[in-house]
């Protein structure tokens, strides 16, 4: 059995995002640098951004989170897409790099000094998937119980997300991780009904309707 599109993903992003703790030439050259595709149509940024990360901790948590929800939604998309289903998983991934970086290239275009590294708003995409086609998983912020259901998750993250956002008291690009967010159930929703007449709000519906059932909620 070949290795899975998640695993292709983390050991390249680990291996470039490697090179770049110990080479400034390569953030530099990859970076999500706004001026630089205004006035130079480096496009690419959006993507390469996506390879490259701040530091250990930045790279690993974004990674194992990868890891963890990107197995399943790959397999995930193998049952709803079959033969194609890992070529939409790529396509989704590589979609939601650009997607989730958009607000802040319109907003930040012409700002000499905004730089945006890491592949946040596309792992975001990859774990709204999951929880929309799975929204009986249980799961928590930062994998620290309490453990919730996804259905409940989904909401509470994107507010917090919104109201960090809006603080913006903090280094991290919250809008990416909300746009990524939405990116990921929009694909799902679309590509589903579009591809495979998958019904991704119905099967949605249902799983929280069994996870109430099974809880005894209703």
């Amino acid at each position: 059995m070949g290795l899975s599109f998640t695993l292709i993903i983390v050991i390249i992003t680990c291996l470039v995002s490697i090179g770049g703790f110990n080479n400034q030439n390569i953030i530099n050259d990859l970076i999500f640098y706004p001026p630089s595709i205004s006035k130079r149509n480096q496009w690419y940024r959006f993507f390469s951004s996506g390879l490259i990360h701040a530091d250990a901790g930045h790279l690993i948590f974004n990674m194992f989170s990868l890891y963890l929800f990107g197995r399943f939604v790959e397999e995930k998309f193998i049952e709803i897409f079959h033969d194609k289903g890992r070529i939409f998983y790529l396509l989704m991934y590589v979609l939601a790099l650009a997607f989730s970086l958009l607000p802040t290239y319109f907003k930040n275009r012409n700002n000499y000094h905004y730089r945006s590294l890491g592949a946040s708003g596309a792992v975001s995409a990859v774990i709204f998937a999951g929880l929309l086609t799975a929204p009986y998983v249980e799961v928590g912020f930062f994998f620290i119980p309490p453990f919730i259901p996804g259905f409940i998750f989904a909401p509470l993250y994107l507010i917090v997300s919104v109201i960090l956002e809006r603080r913006g008291k903090d280094n991290v690009n919250h809008s990416a991780h909300i746009w990524g967010a939405l990116f990921g159930l929009a694909f799902v929703i679309i590509a589903g009904k579009l591809v495979a007449q998958y019904d991704a709000i119905t099967e949605c519906i249902n799983g929280v309707k069994l996870y109430m059932r099974v809880k005894g909620w209703m």
